[in-house]
């Protein structure tokens, strides 16, 4: 049975591309395997073209692959692929999707002269698209609109699970600084953790809405864990950057204030798999956050890109992956999450969850550790060194926005009160995510961690 076709917000985005563009440029979707790349661009060829052909080049057979030698002559090309697919093209009212474009790198450098010749509309969509092998021995057109896509994000689960005004109310609370009462915020959360749980993978979504069985979801996100693991070995043949991703949780779980590279492979240091790291990225499979070194307005001029947090871009993949050498019923997460007990110790889930939610609202991630001294036990003659860490720096207007996140309702919040002694010329607002209902303490915005694709 196939599956549910969701709403995706990419949609919107494509259709201004087709009126603003109205040709000029190929619109090219790149992001991780299997979070929905070739179904929005089949959905759109299907709805908004008179008639569209879609290539799939993981499929594609020699015939089609051979038409790109005679990209020269265009009258022919375009004969020859009617006639291959069966499909008749109207000028200016056709789209030709090239899906999976990385696995055939000629299809993407011809990119350039299809809509130079301006006949019909090209949608792209790949990962990996930055991988040499992906890239070697072509020209990367410059008349592409590139969009990053992410796996659904806590609207687009929201409107997946029949659940679509639920974030209208959400984002009238944020908007009005209006609580939503303890009751409404206990069923949001509720919503949330189980959209920790399950996470944003369309497969994983429509596992859900079908069986309502979380062993059934997660037999599916192990099998896309395996797909990204296999395509990893593929990448780096010595298994290093499988085991730096599968590492993730460990490393996570640690508390510590970066990913320890050495730690996982043993005498390796980030610097010298800086190339493997850099492929890592390319994945879109994990989410980097760096280290800034100054936080100020540019944060990646002071960045340290030795000095980073690694997370899984989708967070229900993260839950399984932490637990993936054992039976589904062994994750302590998947419990504690459902019973509204997940401890401080894990609190690293939350942190990924935010980490996937600022990146799919298109901010870089970028974060901050210090160290003070402080009286020990009250005692100003007697000092010791303290460490605080802002777990997320956001630039908007001129200004930085300091995020600390906590996995519970303790509405503490040390770091952030340091980090405003120390830089507040700086600041614009400070954020506080927490499980608790929207409040505000002095000028520090207290919101519930489901508002995080707001800011």
């Amino acid at each position: 049975m196939p599956g549910k076709i969701f709403k995706r917000k990419v949609y919107e985005r494509m259709l201004r591309w087709k009126k603003e563009s109205d040709g000029r440029t190929a619109f090219l979707i790149k992001g991780a395997r299997r979070i929905g790349k070739s179904t929005v661009a089949e959905e759109f060829a299907r709805k908004e073209y008179d008639s569209h052909i879609i290539i799939d080049f993981s499929i594609a057979d020699d015939a089609v692959k051979e038409l790109f030698s005679h990209i020269s002559d265009l009258d022919y090309f375009f004969l020859r692929l009617q006639s291959l697919f069966n499909v008749t093209l109207h000028e200016r009212k056709s789209v030709i999707v090239f899906d999976e474009v990385q696995l055939y790198p000629p299809a993407r450098q011809a990119i350039k002269h299809l809509v130079k010749d301006h006949r019909y509309d090209y949608i792209e969509t790949g990962s990996l698209l930055s991988i040499k092998k992906n890239v070697k021995g072509i020209v990367i057109p410059s008349e592409e609109t590139r969009i990053a896509m992410y796996p659904l994000s806590f609207e687009e689960f929201l409107w997946a699970i029949g659940k679509p005004q639920t974030y209208e109310l959400i984002r009238y609370s944020y908007q009005h600084l209006k609580p939503l009462g303890d009751a409404v915020n206990r069923d949001l959360m509720r919503y949330f953790r189980l959209y920790i749980l399950i996470g944003g993978m369309p497969q994983a979504v429509n596992a859900y809405l079908e069986s309502n069985d979380f062993s059934t979801i997660d037999a599916v996100k192990r099998n896309i864990l395996e797909l990204y693991i296999d395509d990893l070995r593929k990448i780096d043949p010595t298994g290093r950057a499988s085991r730096l991703f599968t590492s993730i949780p460990a490393e996570l779980s640690r508390n510590t204030a970066r990913y320890k590279v050495g730690s996982v492979i043993e005498n390796a240091t980030a610097s010298r798999l800086s190339e493997l790291l850099m492929d890592l990225a390319d994945s879109m499979t994990v989410n980097f956050t760096y280290h800034a070194n100054d936080p100020s307005v540019g944060f990646s001029l002071h960045a340290d890109y030795d000095y980073f947090k690694m997370f899984l871009a989708d967070t229900g993949l993260f839950v399984t992956l932490a637990f993936m050498d054992r039976d589904y019923t062994e994750n302590v997460i998947y419990r504690k999450l459902l019973s509204d007990k997940l401890g401080t110790d894990l609190g690293y889930v939350y942190e990924n969850a935010i980490a996937q939610m600022l990146k799919s609202g298109g901010n870089e991630l970028f974060y901050y550790t210090f160290k003070e001294e402080v009286p020990k036990d009250g005692e100003e003659e007697s000092r010791t060194v303290r460490s605080y860490e802002i777990d997320f720096l956001l630039s908007r207007k001129d200004k930085i926005c300091p995020v600390e996140v906590k996995s519970s309702g303790y509405n503490s919040h040390k770091s952030l009160d340091k980090f405003q002694h120390k830089f507040s010329a700086r600041i614009l607002d400070r954020y506080l995510l927490y499980t608790k209902d929207l409040r505000k303490d002095k000028d520090i915005f207290c919101l519930p961690v489901y508002m995080t694709e707001l800011l």
